[in-house]
């Protein structure tokens, strides 16, 4: 019986994100998604992606903790993640619009647009 080797799942996260390139709609995108994690996955993920787009739109750590019921720890790496050089997710954020060089403003975090 053969076992799921580091190789393989290098090659099998490619193969996903090339599949994940070929789709253009963001519902089909999103339909996709849910098809192939299961509720627990996409809550993980999204939840991972919902708190670096607060970092990255200048919330404090402890305000994104208190806000998203999660600790520093995760939060911490997020941060992580955002200063490491080359970060793709950076990159990524900074294409959407966040990054703009402008300081939050003191609003409630519970209202606070974040660019979907």
């Amino acid at each position: 019986m053969s076992k799921f080797t580091s190789k393989m799942q290098r090659q099998s996260v490619k193969s996903f994100a090339n599949s994940v390139l070929t789709i253009k709609d963001g519902e089909r995108a999103r339909l996709f998604l849910e098809e192939i994690f299961t509720p627990a996955e996409i809550k993980k993920i999204s939840l991972r992606w919902r708190l670096v787009e607060m970092l990255s739109a200048g919330h404090s750590q402890r305000s994104i903790a208190n806000h998203l019921g999660i600790s520093l720890c995760k939060i911490t790496r997020g941060a992580k993640i955002l200063n490491k050089k080359n970060s793709i997710t950076k990159q990524l954020l900074e294409e959407r619009g966040f990054y703009d060089n402008v300081k939050p403003k003191k609003t409630d975090i519970k209202t606070q647009h974040i660019n979907s």
